[in-house]
Order: C-alpha cells, then sequence, then structure tokens
C-alpha cells in the first residue's frame, strides 16, 4: 500500500508541477483550482464522507454476520451509492453557476474570473459521480481486506493529467491571465481532468470482480440493515459540511487576494499547491496505516477487545511519527527552498514562488496534529460514533474561521492568506487536545503506559535539532553559486541530507525504537 501511495504521491507531484508551470500561482490558476475543488466538495457532501467512515465498518460487519457473506447488503450499498451520486451529479451541472457563487463573488469586478470558473465547472463537476465509483468499489475491496489496487489506480489519473498539462504547455501559447484564455483551452483542461479521474475509477471495475464482487442492481433497500449506516452517515454529513464551511470561508478569503494581486502567487492557488506539498507524508504514511487498521479494528470493538483497539492506535500513532514529525520540520526549515525549487518554472517565477514557500512554513508544524486526528478519529469511527467527529469538526472549523477572519482583517494582502495557513495549523492542535481527552474517555483509559509520550519527546527532540542544521547547511550552500535553480538545489540538497542524517543519529541516541519498523532500518 505504501509502494502505491509513494509511486501515486510522486506522479501527483509532477502533475501539480506541470500545473503550477502551465498556469501559474496567480488569478487564472484560482479559477481551475476553485472549480476543482467543487465536484471534490460535493461528492463529499452527498455521500463521500459516509462512504470512508461508516460503511467500511457496515460492510465488515455484513461479511462477516450475514448468511450469504454480505453479498446482498454490497449490491444494495452500491446500487444506493451509484444512484445518489448519478443524480446529484446531474443537478450539480445544472446549477453550476449557483454553486460557484457560494465560492466566487459575481461583482463586475470579478465577472470575467467568475465566468470561467462556471465553464470550467461545467466540465469538471461529472467527476462527482467518478470519485464515488472509485469510492465504493475501493471500499468493498478495503472490506476484503485488498488494498493494494486502490492505492495503485490513482497513477493512471496522474498519467493522464501529466500528459495533459504537457500537452497545455507544449500545444498552445501560455495565456497571460484570465482574458487570454480559449476555449479549446477551457476543453482541453475540462475535458482531460474530468478523463482523468473517470479512468482511476473505472479501472477498480476489473479489481473488485477478482476480488469476488458481483454487482446487479438492486433496489430492495429498505428493511434490509442499509438503515443503520444511513442512520450513522448523518453526522458524517454534519462533519463534512463542518469541514467544507471552513473551507469555502478560506476560499473566498484567498480568492479575494488572487483578485487583487492577481500574477503575485499571495492567493488561493498558492494555499492549495503549498498544502499538497504538505499533505504528502501523511497521505503516504498515515492514510496506508488506517486504511489497513480499520477493519481490524471495527473487528476488535465488535469483539469487546477493546484493549487491542488501544494498542493498535498507539502504535500507529508512534510508527507514524517518526516520518510525520521530521517532515513537518523539514517544511518548516526548507519551506522556501522546496517551493523554488518546484515552482519557479514556466508561468511562475521565482518571486512568484516565494510566498508558497513561506505558506509551506506557516502550515509545517501543523502535519503533527493533523496527522495524530486523523488516526484518532478512527478509533471513534471503530466503535461507529461518529457524532464525537462531527463535534471535533466544528470546534476545528470554528477556530480555523475565526483565526482565518483575523488574518483577512488584520495582515496586509500580501501576508493574509500565508497567516490563514499558520490558522490551519493552530486549529489542529487545538482540535487534537480535545479529541484525545474524549477519546480517552471512550476507550477507557490512555492508550499506553506513556510509550506514546515518550516516543514523541524524543521524536520532536530530534527533529527539532535537525532542522536547524539543515536551515544552517542550506543557507551556507545558498551563496556558493549565482542565485537561480542550480543555487537552490545545491541548497536544498545540503539542508535535506544534513537534516536526515542529524535526525537519524540523533534519533538512534535517543533510542526511539520504532526506527526499526521503517525499511532498511531493521
Amino acid at each position: 500500500m505504501a509502494a502505491g501511495t509513494v509511486v501515486s504521491r510522486a506522479t501527483g507531484l509532477i502533475r501539480t508541477v506541470l500545473q503550477a508551470a502551465a498556469l501559474g500561482t496567480g488569478l487564472l490558476a484560482t479559477t481551475y483550482n476553485t472549480a476543482n475543488t467543487v465536484p471534490t466538495s460535493l461528492y463529499t457532501l452527498l455521500i463521500g464522507g459516509a462512504l470512508n467512515a461508516v460503511l467500511v465498518p457496515q460492510l465488515v460487519r455484513a461479511r462477516a454476520t450475514h448468511p450469504d457473506g454480505g453479498r446482498a447488503y454490497e449490491q444494495r450499498l452500491v446500487t444506493l451509492v451509484l444512484t445518489v451520486l448519478g443524480v446529484g451529479t446531474a443537478l450539480a451541472v445544472w446549477a453550476a453557476p449557483q454553486i460557484v457563487t457560494v465560492y466566487v463573488r459575481d461583482t463586475p469586478d470579478t465577472h470575467q474570473s467568475f465566468a470561467l470558473t462556471v465553464v470550467f465547472a461545467r466540465f469538471l463537476l461529472p467527476q462527482i459521480f467518478f470519485y464515488g465509483v472509485f469510492a465504493i468499489f475501493g471500499q468493498v475491496l478495503n472490506a476484503r481486506e485488498k488494498f493494494g489496487a486502490m492505492m495503485w489506480t490513482p497513477v493512471l489519473n496522474n498519467v493522464v493529467l501529466v500528459g495533459m498539462f504537457a500537452a497545455y504547455l507544449g500545444l498552445t501559447s501560455v495565456p497571460d491571465g484570465v482574458e487570454d484564455v480559449t476555449a479549446g483551452q477551457v476543453r482541453l483542461l475540462g475535458i482531460g481532468t474530468t478523463a482523468g479521474i473517470a479512468v482511476q475509477a473505472l479501472a477498480l471495475i476489473p479489481f473488485a470482480r477478482a476480488a469476488g464482487f458481483r454487482f446487479r442492481p438492486r433496489f430492495d433497500w429498505r428493511g434490509t440493515g442499509l438503515g443503520s449506516g444511513i442512520h450513522a452517515a448523518k453526522w458524517t454529513l454534519l462533519f463534512v459540511l463542518a469541514n467544507q464551511v471552513s473551507l469555502t470561508v478560506v476560499t473566498n478569503f484567498a480568492g479575494s487576494a488572487d483578485q487583487e494581486q492577481a500574477n503575485s502567487g499571495v492567493g488561493y492557488s498558492a494555499y492549495t499547491y503549498a498544502q499538497t506539498i504538505w499533505m504528502l507524508p501523511q497521505s503516504i504514511v498515515t492514510v496506508s496505516l488506517v486504511t489497513a487498521l480499520l477493519p481490524r479494528m471495527s473487528r476488535a470493538v465488535a469483539e469487546g477487545r477493546i484493549g487491542d483497539l488501544r494498542a493498535d492506535l498507539s502504535r500507529a500513532l508512534r510508527v507514524s511519527g517518526v516520518v510525520i514529525v521530521p517532515a513537518a520540520f523539514l517544511f518548516v526549515a526548507l519551506g522556501p527552498q522546496l517551493a523554488a525549487l518546484m515552482f519557479a518554472h514556466g508561468a511562475t517565477d521565482a518571486a512568484g514562488a516565494e510566498p508558497l514557500g513561506q505558506m509551506l512554513q506557516a502550515f509545517g508544524l501543523g502535519l503533527i496534529p493533523f496527522s495524530a486526528q486523523y488516526l484518532l478519529l478512527r478509533g471513534f469511527y471503530a466503535f461507529e460514533d461518529t457524532r464525537t467527529p462531527f463535534l471535533m469538526a466544528c470546534w476545528i472549523a470554528a477556530v480555523n474561521i475565526a483565526l482565518a477572519t483575523v488574518c483577512q482583517v488584520v495582515l496586509p494582502v500580501r501576508w493574509a492568506v500565508t497567516g490563514m495557513a499558520g490558522a490551519y495549523t493552530l486549529s489542529y492542535f487545538a482540535g487534537l487536545a480535545l479529541t484525545a481527552r474524549l477519546l480517552r474517555r471512550k476507550v477507557g483509559g490512555r492508550l499506553d503506559d506513556g510509550a506514546l509520550r515518550r516516543t514523541y519527546a524524543k521524536l520532536l527532540c530530534a527533529a527539532g535539532l535537525a532542522a536547524v542544521l539543515g536551515w544552517a547547511a542550506a543557507h551556507a550552500c545558498a551563496g556558493f553559486t549565482d542565485p537561480g535553480t542550480w543555487s537552490t538545489a545545491l541548497a536544498l540538497v545540503a539542508g535535506t541530507v544534513t537534516m536526515a542524517l542529524a535526525y537519524l543519529g540523533l534519533a538512534r541516541l535517543l533510542r526511539v525504537g520504532e526506527l526499526r519498523r521503517l525499511p532498511g532500518l531493521r
């Protein structure tokens, strides 16, 4: 799973770099990125959150307790999901202008970018259905403990998008702004992006068949056990809604920065690119662990083995922390160099990449509570408790919105969105503190006898000191050559290697036993 995720994220990183080279980090990129956010948000609101958090335990239980091994339950569930998504997708395409209004204000000053966002949205909203196909067939496989395909098929999507952005760069003249985009360029971006998601989704169907799943449409939903899942999903829907409210507020604030400084890279697109890079370690390490652990934790709860659940959560937090903690400090120490090397190409110059690097620094340490929060919430989901995660989402969203509003009002345009990245970090620290307290009540005590606290204290010490040394090495090497790509690359390599060696040495000195669980360090 981790290998598939690494390849997926690596190709996704190439896609993101090409996207920034093609569209830049200013207002033009924001019209595309905002439109591409809409189908993801609507899919999650319609059914995505319920699929990820509620239905895996339901599928596991059906396979274990139903006389037919859960076959009929799966068929009904897949039919229900595809029906809801089909209807929802059609309505979303029809209502595209009204939906985009939630994210972008239509005023005389912003009408041109608003209209382009609507056009992009009409091309991209069909992704809602394909996101659902990918998710439901992926969960059918996960319930059978077949995890690999869901991790590898996103590579196909990335390959399609890499080809699309390469074609955009190679076959057309790159537009300078919103007013220069042609209908052909819009069609290329819109159709290509949706085609990538479609390929990713449809590629899972043969794997599901190979695992023994046979789809037959079944509409006899009443009285078949789906009601308990739908009842649990209502809290997940509210959980997603709380997150989407926070996202919408930040999107509006960050989009207004792009309107005021259209080509300076201080708004939503830079925020999105920085967040994409920031989430890579969590996506590779934490998501892989959770995907494997959730069915196992659900069985432990069903069988009354709460001690095993606590042990699984503690072990997952400690093992993931070995990678997550130093990655967070790496972003703080070397964020500007990472951004310059990856994004200062094509339509984006070094000055345009600088705010992105500072946003990456502001996100930095938030990776630690973000990853831990993601893991701990799965403890509640194993109990089929979706109400508590909703309350946590409300708390995190409220803190994030409050701090983002302060940034919007108090800070100058140049720094407002960077401040919002820092607000996101602080909101997850606040959320983690409350989540850990509530989970302790849920499982009847601490996750372990103190091993988790001791491990994280050692990891923070080792990574913090290593980050200082890495920062110093990067700055020492920056002046060896003239400013430019090679100078940035030299500084980044020197800083990263120094930090990695220092971290491994300090972690071994501090006897961080979880290092032995990493490949090649046994």
